[in-house]
């Protein structure tokens, strides 16, 4: 699979020729001003929750690709509201085949709330199967003991997960979080964006390579195929 990253928590995914876009927050973030926002390509938006710095540039990509918005019930009315209506909205434990890929949607321990101040329904995770890989991504989280039930559901070539702290987890609980969803290769989101979250780069790789897993930490604007 080709994984692109593009700042913070939003990244891409190009799945047989459809391309997947994770939680597009660009255009408000200072580290990600040379991402050609216009240029990126997607046949669906995939949104685990309504915070601005997950959702802030989805309506403008949304209108401009045609792509499909998989979210939660409350984000779809939302985006409904102003208007973006190729969406399918769906909910913590549900799953729908796509076609070229099938999503679940898993619990994800965060607070919700859309950036007008509206409600935003429940976070969410993903999993996403496909014939040759599956992966997992986790949306913004606390370190939860329902991390458990991934194996049981799939067997995960990759996961995608924050290691920033304060808002989410940090690395440490990334890294009880890899062997809880029992995946060998980690890409760290969600850290460096604010203050609040810089991270220790080395530290943080060093820890999972001492404990037998692999964290990537891309760079923004980077492709790489995993």
């Amino acid at each position: 699979m080709k994984f692109t990253y593009y700042g913070h928590s939003c990244f891409g995914v190009e799945i047989k020729n459809k391309k997947l876009l994770f939680d597009p927050f660009i255009s408000p973030n200072e580290l990600a001003k040379d991402i050609n926002i216009p240029g990126i390509e997607a046949d669906f938006i995939l949104q685990s929750h309504g915070h601005a710095d997950h959702i802030a540039d989805c309506i403008t990509i949304a209108q401009a690709t045609k792509a499909k918005v998989i979210c939660n019930w409350e984000i779809h009315e939302w985006l409904f509201k102003k208007g973006v209506n190729k969406t399918h909205p769906m909910n913590t434990g549900g799953s729908w085949d796509f076609g070229d890929f099938r999503v679940k949607c898993t619990v994800a321990q965060h607070s919700s709330g859309l950036p007008d101040g509206s409600y935003g329904g429940n976070p969410l995770g993903f999993i996403v199967f496909t014939e040759k890989a599956n992966f997992y991504y986790s949306g913004d989280t606390a370190l939860t003991l329902d991390m458990q039930l991934i194996p049981q559901w799939a067997k995960l070539n990759f996961a995608v997960l924050p290691v920033g702290d304060n808002f989410t987890m940090g690395y440490e609980d990334a890294l009880k979080a890899a062997k809880m969803i029992d995946c060998k290769n980690i890409i760290g989101v969600h850290f460096d964006t604010f203050g609040f979250i810089k991270i220790d780069h080395k530290k943080a790789i060093d820890e999972f390579q001492t404990n037998g897993r692999k964290l990537i930490l891309p760079v923004i604007g980077e492709t790489f195929e995993i």
